[in-house]
C-alpha cells in the first residue's frame, strides 16, 4: 500500500469519467438501434485506452513521468499475475470444451435429475459449472440452451428457468476460484484465494439453498414430460473435479489451471478429439488464451489508467467522498459494497468494476480496520450481484437472445432469487459477523499486510523479524 499522502483532485477522475460514459453510452445508442449485445459490442480496450489518452492531454506532469507511471501501473504486480491467469483460464476453458468435458458434465448431470425437478436441477448444475470453470457467460452459453429447451418441450415456467440459469451461473462467478472477478478481487486486495471462497462460501450457501427450496416448490410442472438426454464420459468430467478439488484445497490456481489443462489435453487426445493430434491441441489452447485479450488488455490498460488517476489524487478524492459517509468498520463495509454496486452498472462488466473499485477498496479497508478477506469478499459478492441483475448486462442479454426473444428482462430479474437472497445474506453478514470464522481463527497482521499464520510461518523461518 502506498504511505504517501496524496492531494485529492476531483478533476483528475475525468478521464475515469470519459472511459465509463464512452463505454455506457455506445451501448446505450446500439440499443436503440437494435443492436444484439449492444453494451459489448464497443471493445473495452479502446473505450480505456481513449481514457488514457485524455489522462495524458490533462493531467500534470511530464510527459516521461506520466509515461513511466503508466507502465508501471500497467506492470503492477498484482495485475500482471490477474493478467496471466486470464488467460490459462482461457486455454483451459477451451481445452476442456474441445475434449468433451463440458458436454460430458451436462449430460451427466441432468442424468440424475428427475423431470419434475428440472429447474432447481438446472440450477444446482449451473452452479456446479459455473463454480469448475469461473465463468457465468460461458455456463449460459453451455446449459442456457439446454435449460430453455428442456422448459419448453416439459412445459415449465421459461422466465423462471430463464434466472435459474442466470442465478446458478452467477453462483459460480463470484465463488469460482478461477472466476475473473475472484481474480480481480483477491489480487487487489491482496488475500489468498482459498480464504475468499470460505467467507464468500458461507454466505452464498444459505442463498443457495433457500433458491433451491422455492425452485423445488415453484418450478415444478403440472404435467411432467419426457426429455431426452445426451451421451456422456465420466473420464472426460475429471478435469473439472480436479480443479474444483484441487481449488478448494488451496492448492497454487497457476499450478491448479496447468493441471487442468494438461489433464484435459490428455484426456482429449487419447479419445482422438483433436483431428490433428498435438497440432490441433496446441492451437485450440491458443485460441482460448486469444479468447481472453479483451479482459487482458482491459485490465492491463485499467492498471495503467489507475496509476495516472492515482498519482494525480482522482482516487483519493473519491476515497474522500465515501469516507464522508463512513463512521466506522460496517459504515465502511456498506461503502464499499455500494461503491462497487454503483460501478458496475455503469460499466456493466463485474470484472472491471473489481479492477476499479479494488484499489478504493483495500485503502479503506486498512483506514477502518476492516479485514481485507472480508471487503474482498463484499467487493465480488455485490458486484456480481449487480452485474447479473443487470437488464443490459451480458448474462441476461444472453439468456433473451437464447431464447428467442420470448422472454424479456422484465419477466426475469423479479425471478432471481438467488442473487436477491445473496444480497440480502451479504448485508446481514455486516451487522451479524456469521461468516467471520476464518477471521477469528486467523486474524489479519494489518502492519505486515498477511495473515497471522502466514506472520508466524515467515518469522520460523527467518524472513522476517
Amino acid at each position: 500500500m502506498e504511505t504517501k499522502k496524496v492531494k485529492a483532485n476531483g478533476v483528475a477522475l475525468i478521464p475515469f469519467i470519459a472511459f465509463i460514459v464512452l463505454y455506457l453510452g455506445a451501448g446505450i445508442i446500439l440499443d436503440r438501434q437494435g443492436v444484439a449485445m449492444a453494451f459489448y459490442q464497443f471493445p473495452a480496450p479502446v473505450a480505456v485506452l481513449c481514457g488514457i489518452i485524455l489522462a495524458f492531454i490533462m493531467l500534470k506532469d511530464s510527459l516521461e513521468e506520466k509515461v513511466n507511471t503508466f507502465i508501471k501501473g500497467c506492470g503492477d504486480e498484482n495485475i500482471q499475475i490477474m493478467c496471466m491467469i486470464f488467460i490459462l483460464a482461457g486455454a483451459f476453458d477451451h481445452v476442456s470444451i474441445a475434449s468433451g468435458g463440458r458436454d460430458s458434465f451436462v449430460n451427466l448431470g441432468l442424468t440424475f435429475v428427475p423431470p419434475q425437478f428440472l429447474t432447481a436441477g438446472i440450477f444446482f448444475l449451473c452452479c456446479l459449472m459455473s463454480i469448475s470453470i469461473g465463468t457465468s457467460m460461458g455456463t449460459i452459453a453451455a446449459l442456457g440452451p439446454i435449460a430453455i429447451a428442456l422448459a419448453n418441450a416439459a412445459g415449465l415456467n421459461l422466465p423462471l428457468m430463464a434466472a435459474a440459469v442466470i442465478s446458478g451461473a452467477m453462483f459460480g462467478d463470484n465463488l469460482g476460484i478461477i472466476s475473473d472477478t475472484t481474480i480481480a478481487a483477491t489480487r487487489s486486495l491482496g488475500v489468498q484465494m482459498r480464504d475468499k471462497f470460505r467467507m464468500n462460501f458461507t454466505i452464498a450457501v444459505p442463498a443457495a439453498i433457500i433458491t433451491i427450496i422455492l425452485l423445488l416448490i415453484f418450478g415444478r410442472p403440472e404435467t411432467v414430460s419426457p426429455v431426452e438426454i445426451g451421451e456422456f464420459n465420466v473420464v472426460k468430467v475429471i478435469p473439472y473435479a480436479v480443479i474444483l478439488i484441487a481449488a478448494i484445497a488451496g492448492v497454487n490456481v497457476f499450478v491448479v489451471l496447468i493441471v487442468g489443462i494438461v489433464l484435459a489435453g490428455i484426456i482429449g487426445l487419447s479419445y482422438g478429439v483433436f483431428e490433428q493430434g498435438l497440432l490441433t491441441l496446441a492451437r485450440t489452447t491458443w485460441s482460448g488464451i486469444l479468447s481472453m485479450m479483451s479482459v487482458f488488455f482491459t485490465s492491463l490498460f485499467i492498471g495503467g489508467l489507475s496509476a495516472l488517476v492515482r498519482k494525480a489524487g482522482g482516487l483519493q478524492f473519491l476515497v474522500d467522498g465515501v469516507q464522508k459517509m463512513i463512521r466506522g468498520p460496517k459504515s465502511a463495509e456498506i461503502g464499499i459494497a455500494g461503491l462497487v454496486i454503483v460501478t458496475d452498472a455503469a460499466v456493466a462488466n463485474n470484472t472491471v468494476a473489481c479492477i476499479i473499485d479494488g484499489p478504493i477498496a483495500k485503502e479503506l479497508a486498512y483506514k477502518y480496520k476492516v479485514d481485507p478477506r472480508r471487503v474482498c469478499s463484499i467487493l465480488d459478492i455485490f458486484c456480481c450481484v449487480m452485474q447479473g441483475a443487470l437488464p443490459y448486462g451480458a448474462q441476461i442479454l444472453l439468456v433473451i437472445g437464447l431464447a428467442g426473444g420470448a422472454i424479456g428482462a422484465v419477466n426475469i430479474i423479479p425471478l432471481l432469487w438467488y442473487q436477491w437472497f445473496l444480497g440480502a445474506f451479504a448485508i446481514l453478514s455486516i451487522f451479524v459477523p456469521f461468516a467471520n470464522g476464518v477471521m477469528k481463527k486467523d486474524p489479519w497482521d494489518f502492519e505486515r499486510q498477511m495473515e497471522s499464520s502466514r506472520v508466524k510461518k515467515l518469522m520460523q523461518e527467518g524472513k522476517i523479524s
